[in-house]
């Protein structure tokens, strides 16, 4: 479990490096006050940058691994072109890595593989993602095995071997999301 509770508010998260895919502008991370979070905080990208293809990272500094499970709960708080959250892992780089979000304005969750900054869609799933809600997104990377869980319940399961090494984790978003995360838990698997 990240501590977010011990973070300060107000700074970038502890623990964390920045990074951005695609164009626009870094993403502004930063610890809030959050009355709604489990710890009465949480980490929030605040950046309202409106490039479309934009994806700002927070990457965990300390952990690397290839089978994990990964959860966090997210709040899609703004954004007109965006409001997403997303979980990376096998984080070789900016550029490179396996990336599970959710989106409040499409109304479904997805899974990508990004390969030399080029997002291509893995898997899919039609569901309702509300706004100013805490949901929770989890993702199971096991082998060439991949699940994707969203409040509690699995919608899908995909199969590639295209980063096949351990690799970074990383908090995600999209252009203008302001999306904030709470709670993030990282199980390493055998």
């Amino acid at each position: 479990m990240i501590a977010i509770d011990r973070m300060t508010l107000g700074s970038p998260p502890a623990g964390f490096s920045f990074a951005r895919t695609g164009q626009g502008a870094q993403g502004e991370w930063s610890v809030v006050a959050d009355p709604t979070a489990k710890a009465g905080r949480a980490v929030e990208q605040q950046s309202k940058d409106r490039t479309d293809y934009r994806f700002p990272l927070a990457i965990h500094e300390s952990f690397s691994a290839k089978n994990l499970v990964m959860q966090v709960r997210f709040k899609a708080v703004a954004g007109r072109i965006d409001r997403a959250g997303g979980i990376v892992v096998r984080l070789m780089d900016p550029d490179n890595y396996y990336v599970a979000r959710a989106n409040a304005l499409e109304h479904n969750v997805r899974f990508y593989r990004v390969v030399a900054g080029r997002r291509q869609q893995l898997g899919t799933s039609n569901i309702r993602v509300t706004s100013n809600e805490w949901h929770t997104l989890t993702l199971r990377a096991e082998g060439d095995r991949f699940t994707v869980s969203y409040d509690g319940a699995v919608l899908f399961e995909v199969k590639d071997d295209t980063f096949r090494d351990a690799g970074g984790v990383a908090l995600w978003t999209k252009a203008d999301s302001v999306t904030r995360f709470d709670q993030v838990t990282i199980t390493s698997l055998p």
